[in-house]
């Protein structure tokens, strides 16, 4: 199974253009069910719904998270679907099988007043502390991900328009506009960056953003980062990058902003996926209700 693997992440990698993260996940689960099957000594395009039933019980039995077993779920399907187009197997096994319930839970984010709290950190003058604080304004501006911001190159960002190309999951390319706080922000960065790129190795290329070696930031620095200024702004609640993007497109809609309008800057092509990410408060709900109802 292993080399029917390989084939089907590289047609993840070079034809649905999935993210790295995409691929090395579905990896480690498809190597997971090729070893449950090699276990059992059965072939994986012998393996029919009842095997699979028992590898999905086993899941559910070491209390693997609800999302988890739905990723590999998802994987061993995909995988399948891959081996049919190839005609390698006549139907999918997996197509069967139940995809557990997910839990739907609320995501952090941080008020207004927080976010204003956070935002006004750190305030000095060092290229460290530059770039974090254009990060952090960046973040809460546009609402893109963190693999998008530390994929911005120095030609993506048009300070003039207030405008940032980026990058987003399957290689789809936006524009997403931001505020005059962050161009202040990224125009402070901006000149203090060349002292960045001096230092250290200096592989970060055409990256914006840079490490204090002088390369292209990576996804965990940019969490620690996001880490030390919240509790330098003395916010309890764990509060991760992600936190950013739900905060942002929470406070458009709390504000009025049309829901396509977040899908849009999110990059997200299902309207529902957008859902997960906004929060009125109730009294936001209550306002609307009894300013827009006609027996309110």
């Amino acid at each position: 199974m292993n080399k029917e693997i390989a084939e089907f992440l590289d047609y993840l990698r070079h034809e649905k253009n999935a993210s790295p993260h995409t691929v090395a996940a579905y990896g480690r689960d498809l190597r997971q069910v090729a070893d449950y099957l090699k276990e059992r000594q059965v072939r994986w395009d012998k393996a029919g719904n009842v095997v699979l039933r028992g590898w999905l019980a086993g899941l559910h039995e070491k209390k693997r998270r609800k999302t988890t077993i739905g990723r590999k779920l998802a994987a061993l399907r995909s995988f399948y679907e891959f081996a049919i187009r190839r005609r390698r197997i006549a139907e999918n096994p997996a197509r069967l099988l139940s995809r557990p319930r997910q839990e739907k839970r609320v995501p952090s984010f941080l008020s207004e007043d927080e976010a204003a709290a956070l935002l006004d950190l750190p305030k000095s003058d060092k290229p460290i502390d530059l770039r974090d604080r254009a990060i952090l304004e960046l973040l809460y501006a546009t609402g893109i991900r963190v693999s998008e911001l530390i994929g911005i190159e120095t030609a993506d960002l048009h300070l003039g328009e207030r405008l940032v190309r980026v990058r987003g999951k399957g290689k789809k390319e936006r524009i997403v506009p931001f505020g005059r706080r962050a161009l202040e922000a990224l125009e402070g960065y901006r000149r203090a960056r060349p002292q960045l790129a001096r230092t250290g190795a200096g592989d970060g290329g055409e990256a914006f953003f840079l490490n204090y070696r002088g390369g292209r930031l990576t996804p965990r620095s940019v969490q620690r980062l996001v880490r030390r200024q919240v509790r330098r702004a003395a916010v309890t609640r764990k509060i991760s990058p992600h936190s950013l993007r739900h905060s942002f497109a929470s406070h458009l809609l709390g504000r009025g902003a049309d829901l396509r309008v977040i899908q849009e800057l999110l990059g997200h092509s299902s309207l529902a996926t957008t859902q997960k990410y906004t929060h009125v408060d109730l009294a936001g709900l209550l306002g609307v209700y009894k300013k827009s109802h006609p027996r309110s």
